[in-house]
């Protein structure tokens, strides 16, 4: 009898996808067009470009300004280096080839995000991407031709496989080794191992992910560093120090704890505030990240290590923040608190306050303020929640279930 409701009730499934489908491919067309009316630059894109050409070129990697805003590298030369393979397509092929790897990375995104919080039905999938695609994160990581959906779905893919895998870590090694904010997630694997091995005599199964993770960091590092010794040498000796190289911290632009203090105090340079202030939140978001990993949340502590990620590094742009649409996704059961997440990173209100040339974040009143540190405020509410989730719903720990 349960087979025939299954036959039954699969046309029915199957119908839900392809609407869910056809409305998903619906809105990344008006968002291809509207990408295209507004004329977008790619900027990003382009100095990706201009740093394949010049390890090509054998040129001065760190030495590179690119396209008319004369934009320096930031990255680690492991980016470069994977760069080069755009200076294979001509620009036209190059931004249409971008937006359409960013679109299914979207998907793809989604997919993990989903799969991790339990959700396995294919047309939640197309919805989500449909909707998720015009949030502000979203828009302007495709905007810019950005790597930001590329690395958040090297860290989801690596964490949301079952346990025993091969490669454990491959995907946020690799991540980490592009832009550095994702190493966080070892630290994370790393003290959850111990604290479990502390209370139950074993962490193997993060410990050999952190290692993984550490290894496959190390791996494309050094491997770099065989191909490009000098930009590797000048990198990690020096440019990695630089964080002013990046842009200036009380942008509007910039939703970390740095440049929230720096518009807050009307200073270019927070200094000691944003040090006391981003160690005590790194600490209290990863202690509850290892709690949700432990009472085996895997979705709460990846998401929650994200979003610490972002708060605390020096300079977490708006279009880093596309790990808010796992958080929506995850506060979807209060309603209300969701509601008020998606309203947050899909109004575009930080662009609201006055920003551009001549600095005026550092003039902001008291509801401009608050505007420009929407991403920030919203981060501080996931986690809050996150942590009244562990503490009220334990659940049961997972330290020799995932062995």
């Amino acid at each position: 009898m349960s087979a025939f409701v299954t036959v039954i009730a699969l046309p029915h499934v199957h119908r839900r996808a392809s609407v869910a489908l056809g409305a998903c491919l619906l809105s990344f067309a008006a968002f291809w067009v509207a990408q295209r009316a507004a004329e977008v630059s790619m900027v990003d894109l382009m100095v990706y470009r201009a740093e394949g050409e010049t390890v090509r070129a054998g040129g001065d990697l760190y030495a590179l300004r690119a396209t008319e805003s004369q934009l320096p590298t930031t990255y680690p030369p492991f980016a470069a280096l994977m760069f080069t393979s755009l200076t294979l397509l001509d620009t036209a092929a190059m931004r249409t080839l971008a937006t359409a790897g960013n679109l299914a990375l979207l998907v793809v995104f989604v997919a993990l995000a989903l799969r991790i919080a339990g959700h396995t039905r294919v047309a939640s999938v197309w919805w989500v991407a449909a909707a998720a695609v015009w949030c502000e994160p979203v828009w302007t990581t495709l905007r810019y031709g950005q790597v930001n959906l590329l690395l958040a779905v090297l860290v989801l893919w690596d964490l949301s496989r079952r346990p025993g895998h091969r490669w454990p870590g491959l995907g946020i090694g690799i991540a980490a080794a592009v832009k550095l904010t994702p190493a966080l997630f070892v630290v994370f694997l790393l003290v959850t191992g111990l604290v479990a091995r502390k209370r139950h005599g074993s962490g193997g199964p993060w410990l050999r992910h952190a290692r993984g993770a550490a290894a496959a960091f190390a791996g494309a590092t050094l491997l770099t560093a065989a191909v490009l010794p000098y930009d590797s040498w000048r990198f990690w000796t020096r440019m990695v120090f630089e964080t002013g190289r990046v842009g200036h911290a009380e942008e509007t632009a910039n939703q970390s704890l740095r440049g929230i203090l720096a518009r807050l105090l009307h200073t270019p340079e927070p200094g000691a505030w944003w040090v006391v202030t981003a160690a005590l939140a790194g600490v209290l978001g990863l202690g509850v990240a290892v709690a949700a990993e432990l009472r085996g949340r895997r979705a709460w502590a990846v998401v929650v290590c994200a979003t610490t990620a972002l708060l605390v590094s020096p300079v977490s742009w708006s279009h880093h923040w596309v790990w808010c649409v796992p958080m929506v996704l995850l506060l979807g059961r209060t309603k209300t608190v969701a509601a008020g997440m998606a309203v947050v990173f899909c109004s575009y209100a930080l662009w609201w306050v006055p920003h551009g040339p001549g600095r005026p974040e550092l003039r902001q009143n008291g509801v401009e303020l608050t505007l420009s540190a929407l991403y920030g405020g919203a981060a501080f509410v996931f986690l809050a929640v996150a942590g009244v989730a562990m503490w009220q719903n334990p659940g049961r720990n997972q330290a020799v279930a995932n062995e």
